[in-house]
């Protein structure tokens, strides 16, 4: 089928979308975010856009509603786990119907996308698309690198399953150059070629033009008028939220609040020591309580290491929000074009960042507009889905 956009003709492709959770399992990190995303845009653009996942919420708790719905579009396929208990323990999914539900979908599919690299799901699945000759993509979302979790299991993971799996895929699509490069060395331990390719994450900007409950949120949390600086994610020891604390207690910021919004994944019992008044942790906070965060912060910071091209980073220049990144998120589009600063995830750096930002209005006014100028242009997924649409034809014309 196809459709004329601009005075192109584009094909309509038949997309899979295989992740192991998708909305509404936002506690699991960005990637849900990340495919949700790109999935709601291609489906604007006229594809067939599939997801099919399994029933996982969060690490204890199943999702709610039916096997099979549409949601903005993209027609969803959950199928139920075994276990929740291995989800949450080893992160592990258990779908013995995964396969049969692949069976029965995947035919009709031009193009399956996989989301996150060492998952049973890829198991299942990909061999099934192989057999099919269905082109078959990746995109790790920073799942490669050994020393971000469960290193022992990953190792082991690698040396029995991993080079097969990584012989099917016909494209690597890193967030990042260095992410590409990666997967490319990573293959090459496996005996294997990757051919790699880069497509950033993306955000809806449109998303986050009701900040309307910033006023609410402070009120909650008695935040007052204070410049305030929001971290957001996980509390795993990656995301540096223990040395954003100590920066914090550090940099001279007089009347400023730090607010830590997030699931616990490890970090917690390091970070709830070094507390002190001006800080606040909220928990998870999902739908309008991540509006009203947004709204209700000054800056927003994310000192990590390992991460693949971090959603909530580009939430917040959404937002119209200033970031303070770590050369570990791979966003050195936020320092270049004054959306934020770039520094070491380290005390020193960081709290030279953080007086910086929250001492001065006007700069962060300055580099709020820039950043949502960057979110609209470089970022929005209308803009990443043109992007992916390109590498799928060219998978496609491939075969």
């Amino acid at each position: 089928m196809l459709f004329k956009e601009a005075s192109v003709i584009i094909a309509v492709m038949n997309i899979v979308h295989l992740v192991p959770y998708y909305a509404p399992a936002y506690a699991f990190g960005g990637v849900v975010r990340s495919v949700e995303g790109l999935a709601r845009a291609l489906a604007r653009r006229g594809h067939t856009v599939m997801v099919l996942t399994t029933d996982a919420l969060d690490r204890r708790a199943r999702a709610a509603g039916p096997a099979e719905e549409v949601l903005d579009g993209v027609r969803v396929v959950r199928v139920r786990n075994l276990s929740p208990w291995l989800r949450g323990r080893l992160n592990l999914s258990t779908p013995p119907g995964l396969a049969a539900a692949a069976r029965r979908r995947l035919p009709s599919a031009d193009v399956v996308h996989c989301h996150e690299f060492r998952t049973v799901e890829n198991l299942l699945v990909t061999p099934i698309a192989a057999r099919l000759g269905k082109p078959l993509a990746l995109s790790p979302h920073g799942t490669l690198a050994l020393n971000t979790g469960r290193s022992g299991l990953k190792a082991a993971w690698d040396r029995l399953l991993s080079p097969a799996l990584a012989r099917r895929f016909d494209r690597i699509i890193g967030l990042t150059a260095a992410e590409a490069e990666e997967a490319a060395a990573l293959w090459a331990t496996f005996g294997a070629a990757a051919r790699v390719c880069v497509v950033p994450n993306g955000v809806d900007p449109d998303d986050y033009t009701d900040l309307s409950g910033g006023a609410d949120f402070r009120a909650r949390y008695r935040l007052g008028d204070a410049p305030v600086c929001l971290f957001m994610g996980r509390l795993h020891p990656r995301k540096g939220v223990v040395v954003l604390v100590e920066a914090f207690k550090r940099a001279n910021i007089p009347g400023a609040r730090l607010v830590i919004a997030g699931p616990d994944e490890g970090a917690l019992a390091a970070v709830r020591p070094l507390l002190d008044e001006r800080m606040v942790l909220t928990g998870y906070l999902g739908g309008q309580d991540r509006l009203a965060a947004f709204a209700a912060a000054d800056v927003l910071v994310l000192p990590a290491v390992g991460e693949g091209l971090p959603m909530v980073a580009l939430e917040a220049m959404a937002a119209g929000r200033p970031v303070i990144v770590s050369p570990g998120c791979y966003l050195p589009e936020a320092a270049q074009n004054g959306a934020g600063l770039e520094v070491q995830p380290a005390v020193e750096p960081l709290a030279g960042a953080l007086e910086t930002l929250l001492n001065d209005a006007g700069l962060r006014a300055r580099m709020g507009a820039a950043a949502l100028a960057l979110a609209r242009t470089r970022f929005a997924w209308d803009t990443i889905a043109q992007q992916m649409e390109t590498v799928y034809r060219q998978m496609v014309e491939s075969r």
